[in-house]
């Protein structure tokens, strides 16, 4: 079953697996405003959904993605990683091949599993560019100090046999096939416990350690949804009519 989210990002349902796909090719899945808040749309319909995992890969066979469009980027790049931008409580296994670079590799960070193409390179340039959302020093909670430091400041590319020493993926295949192993890990996680996948999740997230970017994007969101909600928007308009405003819970 294919979920409509937009031009750019696509939902498909398929046996208690969502497969979630980057489809911008054409710009080697840069991400813009609709790709990021795509994916946020994504990961909330996950949640709400029987799907009981999801799979992120990208179209082409050039990029996963290059990171934010630096001719269109994204108002708030935070929006679209899993667990930041929406909650996930279900896995997540990322599918990822051909460069991934900067906030495209924060992203593949806050997966739960990542399968790595043979061909796959990771960059994180932004010390070198001087510019960053903070949210990749989530990174020296999920890989080694000194290699996420390594990796974070001196902008140097990780092939994928580095990244799998350094433990930011868990598998290398064949460029080609790792929207399949992806999938197979999927399947296996789609026919456990989800009772118990769920709480295994949850308590690997509350020990993880959170970065103050990663924090304070959380508690955005948080705020951002009292103030788009029914409530935020009742209450504005009982002060312009003068009256008292009848609040919902919603």
């Amino acid at each position: 079953m294919d979920v409509k989210i937009n031009d750019l990002v696509t939902y498909q349902s398929v046996d208690h697996i969502a497969t979630i796909t980057i489809n911008r090719a054409d710009r080697m899945n840069a991400l813009n405003e609709d790709v990021i808040l795509g994916l946020q749309q994504a990961w909330q319909h996950l949640e709400q959904s029987n799907d009981r995992v999801a799979v992120l890969h990208a179209a082409g066979d050039r990029a996963f993605s290059v990171g934010a469009d630096v001719k269109d980027p994204p108002k708030e790049m935070w929006q679209g990683v899993p667990s930041i931008g929406a909650t996930t409580s279900k896995p997540v296994v990322a599918a990822v091949h051909g460069w991934c670079i900067g906030g495209a590799y924060v992203i593949v960070q806050m997966c739960d599993m990542v399968v790595a193409a043979d061909n796959t390179k990771f960059k994180y340039p932004e010390a070198q560019l001087g510019f960053t959302g903070g949210l990749i020093s989530s990174a020296v909670a999920r890989i080694p100090h000194k290699i996420a430091m390594e990796f974070m400041l001196l902008g140097e590319d990780f092939d994928a046999k580095r990244a799998l020493e350094a433990g930011m993926v868990n598998k290398i295949v064949a460029a080609g096939d790792e929207l399949a192993a992806a999938t197979e890990w999927a399947k296996i996680l789609a026919n456990s416990a989800p009772l118990v996948v769920d709480t295994i999740k949850r308590f690997a997230m509350e020990t993880l350690n959170k970065s103050p970017a990663e924090a304070g994007a959380i508690a955005r969101d948080q705020l951002l949804a009292v103030r788009n909600s029914e409530d935020g928007a009742e209450g504005r308009r009982a002060f312009a009519e003068k009256r008292t405003p009848e609040f919902k819970g919603r």
